[in-house]
């Protein structure tokens, strides 16, 4: 008996939904709700905080010419067209079906809010509009600001690396089978 005629014991997964139709059900609300939540910030917070859940969580108003952490400061522009040239990546990997399965494509649909989302802000105001601010414990030290933008780009790595671990783990197990 040929390897090639025993059935396969993985079953399909569901169809990953296509990316047209990510970038339109996913990628543009969360765009939006991060343009409004800035503009929220921009009118409500800029000379002053409100604490929400004392010692824990507080809304700011912080603006960011860098990156994360604050790496980088006063680096607005190469920041711009660091985001131009992943756009234009991004944008053939999406075109050449880099992103086949769900996962990747869940990834790519929550990438590209959280990057135009803070691409706007740094051609609109000139820096990163941040403003969501939690402490580590109730004395403990402060995370750097973040948006909602900001969100969107770590659940996406997150969901990119989950579906490295998943064809990580794929291979290995077709290897065990030969």
């Amino acid at each position: 008996m040929s390897s090639s005629s025993a059935p396969s014991s993985v079953a399909p997964g569901p169809a990953a939904p296509s990316l047209p139709r990510l970038l339109l059900t996913c990628s543009l609300p969360w765009y939006a709700i991060d343009q409004a939540t800035k503009w929220l910030a921009h009118w409500n917070l800029v000379d002053h905080h409100r604490e929400i859940i004392p010692g824990f969580f507080t809304l700011v108003y912080v603006t960011n010419t860098g990156a994360a952490f604050g790496l980088g400061k006063n680096s607005n522009t190469f920041f711009i067209f660091l985001a131009c040239a992943a756009a234009v990546f991004l944008t053939w990997l999406a075109r050449s079906g880099t992103f086949a399965t769900a996962v990747q494509r869940w990834g790519f649909a929550l990438l590209v809010p959280g990057l135009f989302g803070n691409l706007t802000d740094r051609l609109v105001h000139g820096a990163v509009i941040d403003f969501l601010s939690f402490h580590l414990g109730r004395n403990g030290p402060q995370w750097p600001a973040f948006n909602v933008a900001d969100s969107c780009i770590c659940v996406s790595v997150a969901l990119f690396l989950w579906s490295s671990f998943k064809e990580l783990k794929g291979e290995s197990g077709a290897a065990a089978l030969r």
